[in-house]
């Protein structure tokens, strides 16, 4: 029986806080598409769209990162699960939704924000790492886990790729 793997992946770079635009709309930035695609590129050959599940954050820039994984790994973007509740979430809000993942799911890409992400990383895998823009953390299950079995402590880090 082989692992299941969690990618824990904090957007891209967006615009810059403004008082024009609600942080919720603000979009990748040229830089943070450049480099969404270069991580993307990097895990390419690591996923492939069966029994994958692509969650986002529905923040613009979150949704675009995601997009921009599906292009590149052949993921249609309509499979998106979409996840409102992961914007601005604590780590166990984000928990809470991969532990309702279906059995047959081998892998998961959650795309969404900072400070949740890597605390939830630090959660399930009793690290101290920090996800910049465009950041991935690849999180390996305990063999014969599933992602309903996800908790404190439970997985292993295996890397944090970066652009």
């Amino acid at each position: 029986m082989k692992s299941k793997n969690l990618y824990l992946i904090r957007h891209g770079k967006a615009e810059d806080h403004s008082l024009l635009k609600r942080d919720y709309e603000r979009n990748l930035v040229e830089k943070g598409r450049y480099k969404s695609l270069t991580i993307a590129t990097k895990l390419k050959d690591d996923l492939s769209s069966n029994n994958l599940l692509i969650i986002s954050s529905t923040a613009n820039r979150a949704l675009q990162t995601a997009e921009i994984f599906c292009q590149k790994i052949a993921y249609p973007i309509q499979d998106i699960q979409l996840e409102k509740s992961i914007y601005e979430a604590y780590h166990t809000e984000i928990l809470k939704v991969i532990n309702l993942v279906n059995n047959d799911i081998d892998n998961i890409i959650v795309v969404g924000h900072n400070p949740g992400l890597s605390d939830l990383a630090n959660y399930l895998c009793e690290s101290c790492i920090n996800l910049n823009t465009s950041h991935v953390a690849k999180i390996i299950l305990p063999e014969g886990f599933n992602f309903s079995e996800v908790s404190g402590g439970t997985c292993h880090l295996e890397t944090v790729i970066t652009g």
